[in-house]
């Protein structure tokens, strides 16, 4: 008989033990969520003065904070514009002085381009940029070699609205979503050319329903700075 009490006793308690042990792990189960989605919004060729509040309103709206990769000389034609994106907590990049076509410049042109944009954008935002977005997305080993020696990061984009071509609110939301995945940096305009109304209003719609979808919208530098 003591022998069987004894063995009932290690019973229950080994019972005991798997019990917890299977709730355990139920809860790890139930309670562990899966690593969030990101994705950056950036915006070309601004400041402008007559887009950019629109813009900023929308993302305060959502909390979004994006990247603003600006030209040397919008800044100076709308030194105030560039620094509300600032001081709303937008990320800054260069985007060169004049925005010529990089494929007809030389290695001096280049580097005097991202310099005196870069002081600028110090000068009006408060610090330098280090990401550097070539005018088109045009790459050659003069770009490269300056963007190295000057100690910048090259970023180019994933989805491109083409909203600079005028493209509808509709077509630039179903290209978005259409594009969506994880790690993917988005590309608008916020400049004074083309038509930008439909920009603004897509951002309505394409922020609200990827967030919907699990994504976290980061700057560009934050992006980079996760292994992805």
């Amino acid at each position: 008989m003591k022998r069987i009490g004894t063995a009932l006793a290690l019973f229950m308690v080994l019972s005991l033990l798997l019990s917890v042990k299977s709730e355990a792990a139920s809860a790890d189960v139930s309670t562990k969520k899966d690593s969030s989605k990101i994705i950056a919004l950036s915006f070309d060729d601004g400041p402008s003065g007559k887009y950019d509040g629109r813009i900023l309103d929308i993302l305060d709206k959502f909390s979004v904070k994006a990247t603003f990769f600006m030209v040397g000389a919008n800044i100076a034609r709308e030194p105030l514009s560039a620094l509300e994106i600032a001081l709303r907590g937008h990320e800054i990049g260069n985007h060169t002085f004049s925005h010529k076509k990089l494929k007809s410049m030389s290695d001096e042109m280049l580097t005097e381009e991202l310099s005196y944009t870069s002081r600028l954008i110090e000068k009006v935002c408060g610090s330098a940029p280090y990401l550097f977005r070539p005018p088109e997305g045009y790459i050659s080993d003069t770009v490269t070699k300056v963007a190295d020696r000057e100690g910048y990061k090259i970023v180019l984009w994933n989805i491109d609205t083409l909203d600079w071509t005028g493209n509808s609110a509709r077509d630039i939301v179903r290209s978005v979503i259409g594009g969506a995945r994880d790690g993917a940096i988005i590309l608008c305009h916020d400049s004074v050319y083309g038509r930008r109304a439909s920009t603004a209003e897509a951002l309505l719609k394409f922020i609200p329903e990827l967030q919907k979808e699990g994504y976290e919208f980061v700057t560009v530098g934050e992006l980079l700075s996760e292994k992805r």
